[in-house]
């Protein structure tokens, strides 16, 4: 009897929970209602400034950060430790500067109630190292601002070119950095091969896209400034609040300029024997038997040598100053006088021979009878008789 009545109190449950997820597929979605913090009044990012009595008891566990600095920051550090010894004092963590070792440590103590704190006050020691100025590096222990420390140095390999690059971030008389500052309302340092980067995370995500598109040479930070420039016009004007603004932003193409040719040098033959080795000067003496010569004899020839060349040198010269003095050849001149002359000759001549033609013709032609030209004209025409 035991054994039917558990067999049927399992069907029951069976059945039962085989009813449950039938009346929660019917009513699926019934826990999604509206929630008092769903409200568009309510500014989800907004963070809220922390109050002590949230966290009575403190902390249970030391936390404790360290970080390195460089030598040359150590005089800067010595002078400004009491200020941020002061200020982190306030929010219940101490701090230690190490100049043996060089280092900066921060810990929570019984006093600390913010467990968020600690992660600020290791920002700062960050910042601290990198070159920051200590009033604007305790900026970052306020809950509105944040940092973020973008590495540059290894993002190019070529060293020529990332200082070319990172100059390009700065720009003239750091004017591209402060239109930069200006646009994202953070403040930005360039130190060494790290950039450092305090404000809201909407503006320090804005900065390190910058940074990493001028290092990687996508695109010049000054093209960027000009697009948040457009971006920052864009947010005034309520009626494009949701609309795409890709249409009102610039387009820049990257233009590829033409680079210079690497010559490439001819492969050499490989050979596994080395060049024979060029013959030394006492190789050449021994040669020539210049080695064997007593000293005497050696002076004597190297005078001669030099008397050899200083008379090839001053007969160089002589030759020199003589080609001044050398008249240049005249051009062979023609006669053209005597031809003139001739020509004017033999003119006057025909001219002279043409008009004596001419008044003979007119002589002729008024001597000329009427009477007698008409009895010559009826007479009959006889041939002359040619002279041989």
């Amino acid at each position: 009897m035991e054994i039917a009545d558990r067999i049927t109190e399992k069907n029951d449950s069976n059945d039962g929970g085989e009813t449950e997820e039938r009346s929660r597929a019917k009513h699926k979605g019934k826990h999604k209602k509206d929630k008092p913090w769903d409200n568009e009044s309510i500014d989800h990012w907004k963070v809220e400034k922390f109050d002590p009595s949230w966290n009575e008891s403190g902390m249970l566990e030391v936390s404790s950060f360290s970080t390195l600095f460089p030598q040359y920051r150590e005089k800067y550090l010595q002078e400004c430790w009491p200020i941020v010894k002061g200020a982190l004092k306030e929010h219940g963590i101490a701090c230690d500067l190490n100049l043996v070792e060089g280092s900066m440590s921060v810990s929570t103590t019984r006093k600390t109630k913010d467990p968020y704190i600690i992660i600020k006050a290791r920002d700062l020691i960050k910042l601290l190292s990198r070159s920051v100025p200590a009033p604007q590096a305790i900026k970052i222990l306020n809950d509105e601002i944040h940092c973020d420390i973008i590495k540059i140095g290894n993002l190019v390999r070529n060293k020529e070119r990332f200082v070319k690059r990172r100059q390009h971030l700065v720009g003239p008389n750091s004017s591209t950095l402060k239109a930069l500052e200006i646009l994202t309302e953070c403040y930005v340092l360039v130190q060494g091969n790290t950039v450092a980067a305090m404000g809201s995370f909407r503006g320090l995500k804005q900065v390190r896209k910058v940074v990493e598109e001028c290092i990687l040479n996508k695109m010049h930070p000054v093209y960027n400034i000009k697009i948040l420039m457009m971006k920052k016009q864009l947010e005034k004007n309520p009626a494009l609040a949701n609309e795409n603004w890709d249409r009102f932003l610039p387009k820049f193409k990257k233009k590829n300029v033409k680079q210079k040719k690497v010559k490439t040098k001819e492969k050499k033959i490989y050979t596994p024997f080395p060049p024979p080795q060029p013959p030394s000067k006492i190789d050449m003496q021994l040669e020539s038997g210049e080695y064997f010569l007593a000293d005497k004899k050696k002076q004597a020839k190297k005078w001669q040598e030099k008397q050899e060349k200083q008379a090839e040198k001053t007969a160089e010269n002589k030759r020199k100053r003589e080609e001044a003095f050398v008249p240049p050849e005249e051009p062979a001149r023609q006669d053209s006088k005597a031809t003139d002359d001739k020509n004017d000759v033999a003119a006057i001549k025909l001219s002279l021979k043409e008009k004596a033609k001419e008044q003979r013709r007119q002589k002729s032609a008024e001597k000329i009878d009427a009477e007698a030209y008409i009895a010559a004209s009826d007479k009959p025409l006889t041939k002359k008789k040619s002279k041989h």
